[in-house]
């Protein structure tokens, strides 16, 4: 299994992150979070111009540049430590439960999908076996990401594929930036029949690599505003970075993340779902310990929402949860281990 990056895929990450850099994300996660979605909306435009939507549509199809799990994975890593806002994550696992089917449906939606034109949520049933993108507590048919926004919204429940014909009211996760509410009952069925839940299990395998991506990318933006603050705050006539225990802290931070980096990429050249299940869980952890990390450093400034720190600090516990709890995860390399 070769994992190392190819200068292409390199380039790829890079020309993201300055993109997106030069995007100024966090006033775009601000205004989704108080349900403007304009300027996420804009981003979402340069998110498809540079092709991110497109790495999950084979070349079939119009705009498609083929499956491409890894550059999904590599891209995915950028929006998490730029916070991109969006169901950006449901919209490539829609790309891969439609291009599973192929049916109509995949003609219907994959072209605009690809294009950035159309954007998409997904709320799944038990029946998928998966969580969803909802908190631990949530069923997994109770709550799609970002309805309210999304051009389109389909349900998977059991062997039925449908489009929900609208959604009830909005609530907010631990980051307001993802708003949940439930999908309508009814609505088109685009699909009916055991290959249908064959197809949802594909795709949770889909959502799970993209979640775990994002919150790596959490995870390296959190310690890289870490770093450069502990720099900077001084105590005792030193900046705090100098202080042994800080040190140890934020090793133990870029340990975890480096860690987590290499189970990412194996599981995206796989997609076997313990892989993906132990890189969930690694990237998960690893995102939240360095939320954790982050917020004893920074202080009570940290607490602040006026601080951009929060927008990421708010994103790494639902990113651990969602698509996978670490539990559920754990659980599944237990079973294709002693399987």
């Amino acid at each position: 299994m070769r994992l190392c990056l190819t200068d292409e895929q390199r380039d790829f990450a890079r020309s993201l992150d300055a993109m997106l850099t030069a995007s100024g994300t966090p006033s775009a996660v601000r205004a989704w979070a108080a349900g403007d979605p304009g300027p996420g909306r804009a981003l979402w435009a340069r998110l498809a111009e540079a092709g991110v939507f497109a790495l999950a549509v084979p070349e079939a199809y119009e705009g498609g540049l083929g499956v491409l799990p890894l550059e999904v994975a590599l891209a995915f890593v950028e929006l998490g430590r730029h916070a991109v806002p969006g169901p950006v994550v449901e919209t490539v696992a829609v790309a891969a439960l439609l291009d599973r089917l192929g049916d109509r449906a995949a003609k219907r939606f994959l072209p605009p999908l690809a294009a950035g034109e159309l954007t998409t949520t997904l709320a799944m049933s038990a029946a998928s076996h998966t969580p969803g993108p909802g908190s631990p507590t949530d069923r997994v048919d109770a709550y799609a990401l970002d309805a309210d926004t999304a051009g389109l919204v389909l349900v998977v429940g059991g062997d039925e594929l449908r489009v929900a014909p609208g959604h009830g009211p909005v609530r907010m996760s631990a980051d307001p930036a993802r708003r949940l509410a439930r999908p309508a009952p009814g609505g088109e069925v685009l699909a009916a029949g055991p290959h249908v839940a064959e197809a949802a299990r594909y795709t949770a395998g889909w959502a799970a690599l993209a979640t775990a991506a994002q919150a790596l990318g959490v995870g390296y933006a959190l310690l890289d505003r870490t770093v450069a603050y502990v720099k900077q705050r001084t105590q005792f006539g030193a900046a705090i970075g100098s202080f042994q225990a800080v040190k140890h802290r934020l090793a133990d931070t870029l340990l975890g993340l480096e860690f987590a980096r290499p189970l990412l990429y194996g599981a995206a050249v796989s997609l076997r779902p313990a892989g993906v299940a132990a890189a969930k869980v690694a990237a998960g952890e690893a995102a939240y310990a360095a939320a954790r990390t982050a917020l004893q450093l920074h202080g009570a400034v940290g607490y602040t929402e006026e601080l951009d720190l929060a927008l990421w600090l708010r994103k790494a516990r639902p990113l651990r949860d969602a698509w996978g709890t670490p539990a559920w995860c754990r659980e599944q390399v237990l079973a294709e281990t002693h399987g």
